[in-house]
């Protein structure tokens, strides 16, 4: 006896939950088990006890009612239905983000560390015009080779570099047309909810069946999605708050709608593109981390290393490794971030 047999009875139901006993009702749980088992029916529950009409619970007391596996087995089944023809869409598509974490990956293991060290140091002052912070990179990065974690740290600036560049290439256009539009803003607002709050390792499930674990476009993927985001996000505020003075103005001016977008609302929206690029990076630190457990390279493995086998200081001297990594892209963007509103006040 179910809970809400009364339900069926009442609903004239007896039938249709009579068939699905005779076919078997599904798989039989381990609680049903143990009541069978017991040979006795359990005492009706109190109100206090009353379980809230589940499908589970309404399965007790209809054995044709589904079950909540039936759902989540149906989800699997129409997923792996269109998985071939999903795969056959998304594999050319995506087999060019493959070749740049390939050559991204291969320019920054085989550069000599005396070329690459040098090159990423005028990078870091060319971009923040601080002295400081390039002798802390320096010592960071001659820290890293000394303790022989040079190569796991290029490996992850290397995936990071291309992550993080393609976000913006992405992020920043689908942030202009979101501010030009109310209705695409509408639209795709949604998606960013879900992609915002989505768990991280989530991201992994589906690229796993669509995707050979081999492949760098699998962990790629993830990370593009977990860190594009803030780019889009403050893309659109940045536009959406020009001063409506500056538009009309440029109205004034005839300009177009190009020329305005090009040399009044991007330039004026630019500190809050910065924002959102210093986000992006950071989000792609951390995803870049949690896709180590599908191949992707870099400090990552270490980490995963010594949870997998219990090595604490590898675990540890990694991590603090991805964190001096983050400050040094945290410092750096903010750096330059500070230099463009440094150059608005003028």
């Amino acid at each position: 006896m179910g809970t809400y047999d009364q339900i069926f009875s009442t609903l004239g139901l007896e039938s249709w939950c009579e068939s699905g006993e005779q076919s078997g009702g599904g798989p039989v749980s381990m609680a049903d088990l143990l009541a069978q088992n017991a040979g006795t029916d359990a005492p009706p529950p109190s109100i206090w006890e009353l379980p809230f009409p589940s499908m589970d619970q309404l399965h007790e007391s209809c054995a044709a009612f589904p079950q909540s596996r039936a759902l989540t087995k149906g989800i699997e089944d129409g997923f792996l239905s269109i998985k071939d023809g999903l795969s056959f869409v998304l594999d050319p598509l995506t087999q060019p983000l493959s070749w740049f974490l390939e050559g991204s990956l291969w320019l920054f293991e085989t550069t000599p560390w005396w070329i690459m060290i040098p090159v990423l140091l005028a990078i870091v002052l060319a971009v923040s015009r601080s002295r400081k912070l390039v002798v802390f990179v320096g010592l960071c990065l001659l820290t890293f080779a000394f303790i022989d974690y040079y190569s796991f740290a290029a490996q992850t600036l290397a995936v990071i570099f291309v992550c993080a560049i393609i976000c913006v290439l992405l992020g920043v256009p689908i942030g202009i047309a979101m501010a030009r539009s109310d209705r695409v803003q509408r639209m795709i607002i949604p998606i960013l909810d879900m992609l915002q709050t989505l768990p991280a390792f989530v991201y992994l499930i589906p690229l796993i069946f669509l995707f050979s674990v081999t492949e760098p476009k699998l962990y790629g993927i993830a990370i593009i999605l977990y860190a594009i985001v803030p780019v889009i996000r403050l893309t659109d505020l940045g536009i959406r708050l020009v001063d409506l003075d500056v538009i009309e103005a440029a109205d004034a001016f005839g300009m177009t709608e190009r020329q305005k977008l090009i040399k009044v609302q991007v330039p004026l929206a630019l500190p809050n593109i910065m924002a959102g690029v210093n986000q992006t990076i950071m989000m792609s630190l951390s995803m870049v981390v949690i896709a180590s457990l599908v191949s992707a390279p870099g400090l990552g493995v270490l980490v995963l290393r010594g949870i997998r086998n219990l090595e604490l200081g590898v675990g540890l001297v990694s991590g603090l490794g991805i964190v001096v990594l983050a400050v040094i892209l945290d410092r750096t963007t903010k750096l330059a971030l500070a230099r463009i509103n440094a150059g608005q006040d003028r």
